[in-house]
């Protein structure tokens, strides 16, 4: 068999391994990675069947395998499999609450997010295919809060990788930061002046760096991205909706998947999955207030606009990165005009080529959670069901009882996110009870800390912030030293 080949969204022409794909990080012509539609693997119904009895890692494994048969030897990925979902730390379960109607809790991982299923795959398999080549890599991420926690524990302690966190200073939580600082060994956290925007620009400018690279470690490439648009944090969230519908104990039967979506590839994931034989009958793709998505379902127009603050707050999106392979697996085809000289985007979201929008309509359903009926939701749900949603898990359980009008009685799984200590304000303001702080994060408020600091001052603007020459400068600085050592 030859392996499955990965595209770039933004030029057919460009084709690569996985390994290829993972090692790259971005596309040709700013494109993102994607499997032709008629290459996605098919998963027979007896295996979908078989996985009721199976743990995540199995699941994972039987999800996964088809995608990298030709790449990694089969037991190797079953190992780096079980590793990654070692039940005793990230326990996946998913609970019927009523009716028809159940949640997949996707939040007791080592940072009680979501990210934490994408990124163990992604730090374990990127670690493998290093390991295989001999090289090192040091991975550069910027964060707002919980992607910098996920990946930096996804990458702890691997054999051939680093990891350098740029997070905006007083802009994490205790709790996230602490997520980052209290590693240490191969993760070095840096708390840098400004926004998020600052961080991001920082990253990409040391991962643009090859000179700078090469002055260290004499190796152009030795910086990469654990970006959320690689092809190695896309693949593994396929598998959640298999786990899901094996533990709903379902033969067969259709059933709907409701998804808080933000940059889409919860849902990508999802859609992925249905494409390999899941018998998924509806996609509920409920977003907050940034309601671009939904109204291009529903009119046909993409128009991107400012992003409105949400208390999903890991869902302020107004242009989600993954719509463009959304579009892709349709027929159609978006891209970002950009600037020919430096690259940055000058209108984001141009459809050249509209996809097959009465497929999609088809198959996917959205609607827009306004902010109140987030903690109207949360309040409802612990109400009736005795159940703490966080603010994103409201998002799912809001869109899917628009979708059901308030009739539980068809199969269906909601996607819980993130655990709802990670938002005591949201849910106070909601209920009026302070959830509990995750254990991981209660042992880590008392471990000491290791912080570079980047002391330097961004550039001020009218809307906020700029990277500033300083920074850079500080931050090569720090970094030199930190590798010094080696």
């Amino acid at each position: 068999m030859k392996p499955i080949l990965y595209y770039s969204t933004n030029n057919r022409e460009e084709r690569v391994t996985f390994e290829t794909a993972l090692l790259n990080g971005m596309a040709s012509r700013f494109g993102l990675y994607m499997v032709a539609r008629n290459d996605i693997p098919r998963i027979s119904t007896r295996i979908i069947a078989d996985m009721r009895n199976m743990t995540y890692g199995e699941v994972a494994f039987h999800v996964l395998y088809p995608f990298l048969q030709e790449e990694i030897p089969e037991k190797t990925l079953k190992d780096l499999l079980n590793d990654a979902y070692n039940e005793g730390v990230i326990p996946t379960s998913v609970d019927r609450v009523f009716g028809g109607t159940h949640i997949i809790w996707l939040t007791r991982g080592p940072t009680y997010s979501f990210k934490d299923y994408a990124a163990r795959f992604f730090g374990r398999v990127l670690n493998y295919f290093l390991s295989k080549r001999g090289i090192r890599k040091v991975v550069i991420v910027a964060t707002s809060g919980d992607t910098g926690g996920a990946v930096a524990n996804a990458l702890y302690g691997l054999s051939a990788i680093d990891n350098i966190v740029f997070y905006p200073k007083s802009l994490v939580s205790d709790g996230q930061r602490r997520q980052m600082t209290t590693l240490k060994k191969n993760i070095y956290a840096f708390e840098i002046k400004g926004d998020f925007d600052v961080c991001q620009a920082l990253a990409k400018h040391i991962l643009g760096d090859k000179a700078f690279a090469k002055e260290i470690f004499n190796d152009r490439e030795r910086f990469t991205s654990a970006n959320s648009i690689s092809i190695g944090r896309l693949i593994p969230q396929a598998v959640y909706p298999f786990f899901a519908y094996a533990r709903m104990g379902k033969r067969g039967e259709p059933f709907i998947i409701s998804i808080p979506s933000g940059n889409f590839g919860n849902m990508m994931g999802t859609v992925i999955a249905k494409q390999m034989g899941l018998p998924v009958s509806t996609i509920v793709c409920g977003v907050n207030e940034n309601t671009e998505f939904p109204e291009f379902l529903e009119t046909g127009i993409y128009t991107v606009r400012p992003s409105i603050k949400s208390p999903s707050s890991a869902m302020i999106v107004s242009h989600p990165s993954n719509l463009a392979r959304l579009i892709d697996f349709y027929g159609g085809h978006m891209y970002d005009e950009r600037d020919p000289v430096t690259g940055n985007i000058i209108k984001p979201g141009i459809i050249d080529r509209m996809p097959d929008m009465d497929e999609m309509r088809k198959d996917l359903f959205s609607i827009g959670v306004t902010n109140q009926e987030h903690y109207d939701t949360i309040r409802f749900v612990y109400e009736k069901y005795g159940i703490i949603l966080d603010p994103h898990g409201a998002v799912g359980w809001r869109s899917l009882e628009v979708f059901l009008k308030g009739k539980h009685d068809t199969p269906a799984v909601v996607y819980e996110t993130a655990d709802p200590g990670k938002f005591p304000e949201d849910v106070e303001k909601a209920i009026g009870i302070v959830p509990e702080l995750p254990p991981n994060m209660k042992r880590q408020a008392a471990m000491e800390e290791r912080i570079f600091s980047i002391e330097s001052e961004p550039n001020k603007r009218t809307e906020g912030y700029m990277l500033s020459k300083e920074q850079v400068e500080e931050t090569k600085e720090k970094i030199k030293d930190i590798f010094r050592a080696f």
